[in-house]
């Protein structure tokens, strides 16, 4: 299997991370889609990474369906429960980190793609709402406990730990870790474990 991502991703580094977490080994193809020579539309006509290259030939898209599909993969941590109340809650979980990822590259795009004459202020307001109530309702959520769901790491932590990471590193100016300390005790866990250090964006 080849997985088509980039580094700075949160997306890609989630499903990344789902796939180190179950020892399924990928290969990993870089791939910018903001260049004007991409070929990303060859295998996701939405111009989108991840992208997952099946050995038979079909194509996955979408982080939430590679996560998914990467979880059956092999019986080593499950990651997304079987029962469908607990199922749907760490899909939550997922849909909300991945929501302020949503936000965060919208940000991002605004400032750095558009004409400073061209750009929103009202609509970066708005993304930045997004964010800030999304990181009060995980903390929320997270309240005093270990982890997102249950006794032990599930998808859901994943997806929260990469849209944290995203943050830091395009956001630093965002004080979440001060604001929420138990975000920053969570993520900080995280960070612990050979699937999170390995998958760190670059700085650079």
């Amino acid at each position: 299997m080849k997985l088509i991502g980039s580094l700075t991703s949160p997306y890609v580094r989630k499903v990344r991370i789902v796939f180190l977490e179950k020892k399924v080994d990928i290969d990993l193809e870089l791939e910018n889609v903001w260049a004007a020579d991409t070929k990303i539309a060859l295998n996701n006509p939405l111009g989108k990474v991840p992208c997952l290259l099946l050995d038979d030939g079909e194509v996955l898209y979408d982080s939430r369906v590679i996560a998914e599909y990467a979880d059956t993969l092999s019986p080593v941590g499950k990651l997304i429960p079987v029962g469908s109340r607990e199922r749907a809650t760490v899909k939550t979980w997922e849909a909300l980190a991945d929501g302020i990822g949503d936000a965060s590259i919208l940000a991002r795009l605004e400032t750095t793609l558009r004409p400073v004459e061209q750009q929103s202020p009202a609509w970066l307001e708005r993304q930045m709402d997004k964010i800030n109530t999304g990181l009060s309702q995980m903390s929320k959520e997270l309240g005093e406990n270990t982890w997102c769901h249950s006794n032990q790491m599930t998808l859901a932590d994943i997806a929260v730990g990469c849209a944290l990471g995203f943050l830091l590193l395009r956001f630093p100016n965002i004080a979440w870790q001060a604001q929420y300390p138990n975000l920053d005790t969570l993520y900080q866990k995280l960070m612990q474990r050979p699937s999170f250090a390995e998958t760190a964006p670059p700085t650079a």
